[in-house]
């Protein structure tokens, strides 16, 4: 189980309320090994991340995956490449003892009670950590188009601080 987080001094997690998901109790948030390419990127950076899952259409697998060899595309704006360069992000690792699964699409995994950390490292350069993870990063001026396609599909995905998106002209065909 593991936490990405910009500070790099958290001696404890504390249960909290989590804004995106009013309906739960205080918890604590980890993430598993498979999904933690997701958090490689600042805190608030929004982003759409999306792959090929059981009950993906060959169709959709053609239009999202085409002309890549990988299995997951993480879509950015633009805008954020110097912030993602520039970030000194640190992964906690946490012992899974204490820990539920929450929602396996996403990877997300719970606790209810007061967690300590077994380890704490820098990440290092985030992109070249995302693309020894096999994943393709792609940047774009607005994530609009991309979510409501990916959201309209058979993918898999995680879009993660999404009300951080760019505003203005981005539904303009």
């Amino acid at each position: 189980m593991y936490h990405f987080s910009e500070e790099s001094d958290i001696r404890i997690f504390e249960p909290r309320p989590a804004n995106a998901f009013p309906e739960l109790p205080p918890v604590v948030f980890a993430i598993d090994r498979e999904r933690s390419p997701h958090y490689f990127f600042p805190r608030d950076c929004p982003r759409v991340i999306y792959w090929k899952a059981e009950r993906t259409t060959e169709e959709d697998a053609r239009t999202f995956l085409a002309h890549t060899s990988v299995g997951k595309i993480v879509v950015v704006e633009s805008g954020w490449l110097d912030r993602i360069r520039n970030a000194k992000l640190y992964v906690y690792t946490f012992s899974g003892e204490s820990f539920e699964q929450m929602d396996s699409t996403a990877g997300y995994y719970i606790s209810r009670e007061t967690v300590a950390p077994v380890r704490v490292e820098p990440v290092g350069d985030l992109i070249r950590k995302l693309l020894e993870a096999n994943a393709e990063l792609r940047f774009t001026p607005s994530l609009h188009p991309v979510r409501d396609s990916v959201i309209a599909s058979t993918m898999d995905f995680s879009i993660i601080r999404f009300r951080n998106a760019a505003k203005g002209q981005e539904h303009a065909k």
